[in-house]
Formats: C-alpha cells, sequence, structure tokens
C-alpha cells in the first residue's frame, strides 16, 4: 500500500466516532440488533448494517454520519452495499489485514 493511501486510512481512523464504528462493525450483530429490518428475508448483506442503525447509534445527524462512511469507504476501510433506497455498510477486511501488516512490518 502506498504511504498516501495509508495517510487517507488513518486520517479516516482519527476520529474516535468513526473508530467506534469501524470497532461497532466487527460485531454487527451485537452491535445493531435491528440490522437488516428494511431488507426481505430473502436478501442477505452480510455484516452490512444500514446508515439508519448506525446513525441511530452514533447519535449525530444523518448528513454528519453519511460523511463518516464515505470517507471510510473511500479510504478502503469500509464496503457499501445498496438495496433499494437503503445503504449497507460492512468492513473491508482485506483493507484491514493490510493495514495490520503494514503497521507489523513498517512502523
Amino acid at each position: 500500500m502506498d504511504n498516501l493511501n495509508m495517510l487517507d486510512i488513518f486520517k479516516a481512523l482519527s476520529n474516535e466516532t468513526r473508530l467506534n464504528i469501524l470497532k461497532w462493525l466487527r460485531e454487527p450483530k451485537k452491535n445493531f440488533p435491528a440490522q437488516q429490518a428494511h431488507l426481505p428475508k430473502e436478501v442477505s448483506i452480510e455484516g452490512g448494517v444500514c446508515v439508519g442503525d448506525i446513525q441511530e447509534k452514533v447519535n449525530l445527524s444523518q448528513s454528519t454520519v453519511s460523511h463518516y462512511l464515505s470517507l471510510m469507504q473511500k479510504a478502503g476501510l469500509l464496503e457499501a452495499v445498496r438495496y433499494g433506497q437503503w445503504t449497507y455498510y460492512r468492513r473491508n477486511e482485506e483493507t484491514l489485514a493490510k493495514i495490520a501488516q503494514f503497521i507489523n512490518e513498517e512502523i
């Protein structure tokens, strides 16, 4: 991973709320018990949590939460899946593994 990408990642992680979101998404069923309430039973977005559920937990405005999630997605920390009018976010485990490797080998 190049340094610019790492800088974007560390900037995204430098906010307590964004860091908490990433932590909570590690165990979405535990931290967001009402997740996927908008989905029909035949649709599964494994590990994905709706923006509204995240917003409710962080207790910030929808626009702030959307901005945070977008920033984290652009840094590669999150993946987004859209279903109808709802967007579901989940952790990008591949990027998180690369960050751990970068810290272990480079810092």
